[in-house]
C-alpha cells in the first residue's frame, strides 16, 4: 500500500474542495506519495511528540485534524513547535497530511461524529449548502426532554469535558433539538437559533457571545479538544473500511494542552 493510496481514501471521504477559503487541508509535509506506507499514525495535532511517537513505531505517515502548516513561515530554524515539526519530519522522512475543515464539512464529518457520540437522532447539516449533506455543524433530536442541568451532564459524560462553560439556565426550559460544531463554531450560533435548537455543543466561545445569546439559547462550550478528539476515530474507520487488512495503523498518545483544577 503506497502513502497515496491512503491520502485518496481519505480525500475520497473528505475531499479537500470542501475545506473553507482559509484554510490549509492536505499534504503538510512529504516529497514522494508513491512510497510505501510503512504505517500510519492518527492524531489531532502535528506536535513534534507525535513525529517522535511515529518514528518509534516505525510509522512514515501521519493523519491529523489540524494542519502543521496554517500560517506563513519566514524562517524554518526550529524555534518553536511548528518549525520543529517541520524539521523532524523531512528529516524522518515522515508524510503528515491534515484534513481540517474537508473533515468538519463533509458528510458524516466531525460535527456529525459528535452528535451521534451524544446519541442525536434525525441528524443534518447546520450550515445549508446545494448539498443537503454537506455542511459545517450538525443539528438532531435527543430522545427526550431534558432539562438544563441534566443535559450539561450528558454532554459532559458524553464527551468527558471535567467542565462545561455554559449560558444561565432559562428558567422551566427544556432541551430536545441540538446544534453541535466541532472546533470554533460560536459563528453558527445564529443558525442554530434559526433551526430552533434550544442548545449548541461548541468550543471556543467567546465572552460576548456567551452575553449576546443568553435568554436565546443554551450554549454548552466543552472545549476545542474534547470537540475533535473523535477525528481520529473518524480515519480510523476510513482507513479500516478501505484497507481492513494493513495492521499497522496507530492513534497517537496525546494529551489535552489545556488542563483544568
Amino acid at each position: 500500500m503506497l502513502i497515496s493510496d491512503v491520502i485518496k481514501a481519505i480525500e475520497g471521504f473528505a475531499p479537500c474542495h470542501l475545506q473553507e477559503s482559509y484554510d490549509n487541508s492536505g499534504v503538510q509535509i512529504g516529497s514522494n506519495p508513491q512510497l510505501e506506507c510503512t504505517g500510519i499514525l492518527l492524531a489531532v495535532d502535528p506536535t513534534p511528540q507525535v513525529i517522535e511517537e511515529a518514528v518509534e513505531l516505525g510509522c512514515n505517515l501521519i493523519i491529523t485534524h489540524h494542519p502543521l502548516l496554517f500560517r506563513g513561515l519566514k524562517s524554518i530554524t526550529g524555534s518553536n513547535p511548528v518549525e520543529e515539526a517541520v524539521i523532524k519530519a523531512i528529516g524522518s522522512g515522515v508524510t503528515i497530511y491534515s484534513a481540517h475543515t474537508s473533515l468538519d464539512r463533509c458528510a458524516g464529518g466531525v460535527s456529525y461524529v459528535m452528535a451521534k457520540i451524544l446519541g442525536l437522532k434525525n441528524i443534518r447539516p447546520l450550515e445549508r449548502t446545494d448539498n443537503p449533506m454537506i455542511g459545517l455543524g450538525a443539528v438532531g433530536e435527543l430522545d427526550r426532554e431534558y432539562i438544563p442541568a441534566e443535559f450539561i451532564n450528558l454532554v459532559k459524560t458524553a464527551f468527558g469535558s471535567p467542565i462545561v462553560r455554559h449560558t444561565v439556565f432559562s428558567k422551566d426550559s427544556t432541551i430536545n433539538k441540538v446544534a453541535l460544531c466541532g472546533g470554533s463554531g460560536s459563528s453558527l450560533i445564529p443558525d442554530a437559533i434559526a433551526v430552533g435548537a434550544q442548545a449548541m455543543v461548541t468550543s471556543d466561545t467567546k465572552y460576548h457571545d456567551f452575553v449576546d445569546y443568553s435568554g436565546r439559547i443554551l450554549i454548552a462550550d466543552i472545549g476545542h479538544f474534547e470537540s475533535e478528539k473523535c477525528t481520529k476515530n473518524i480515519f480510523h474507520k476510513v482507513i479500516k473500511e478501505k484497507f481492513p487488512n494493513f495492521a499497522h495503523l496507530y492513534k497517537a498518545t496525546e494529551h489535552n494542552p489545556i488542563n483544568y483544577m
